[in-house]
């Protein structure tokens, strides 16, 4: 049992433990938890800038050009330039849409496990609390 007080150790435990629970979810499908969050960001926002997808995701470029670039070898996105030589934008391929297809079942099936295990309830209170820490 994890006796600290510490607020940042208890968050990363949990952070670490959720993360594990979608990664395994989506273990069959080439992606990790963190590349799929990516994907459904870019569909949502449909061909954002680096910076806009950045701020979306609440991460900084230079992660998310690291990100960016596993994507891209695996031909999930692509990188183009947009109307401004320094403004590149992101688009979500054929590829990178038919595996957020195949995958989202078994991410929704993740998401519905979680919900089982926290109620409603707290899961609302949970999203709510980790907003006003963002």
């Amino acid at each position: 049992m994890l006796t600290s007080e510490c607020i940042c150790t208890h968050l990363r435990r949990a952070a670490r433990g959720v993360s594990r629970h979608y990664d395994e979810a989506l273990e069959g499908f080439g992606v990790n938890v963190a590349q799929f969050s990516l994907l459904r960001h870019l569909r949502r926002l449909d061909q954002p800038s680096i910076s806009t997808l950045a701020d979306a995701m609440g991460l900084d470029r230079s992660t998310l050009g690291r990100n960016l670039r596993v994507l891209e070898a695996e031909g999930l996105v692509a990188l183009t330039e947009g109307r401004d030589l320094r403004n590149r934008l992101v688009l979500l391929t054929d590829q990178g849409q038919a595996c957020l297809q195949s995958a989202e079942p078994a991410w929704e099936k993740a998401q519905a496990r979680m919900i089982e295990t926290l109620g409603v309830g707290q899961r609302d209170e949970l999203v709510r609390l980790l907003e006003l820490l963002a």
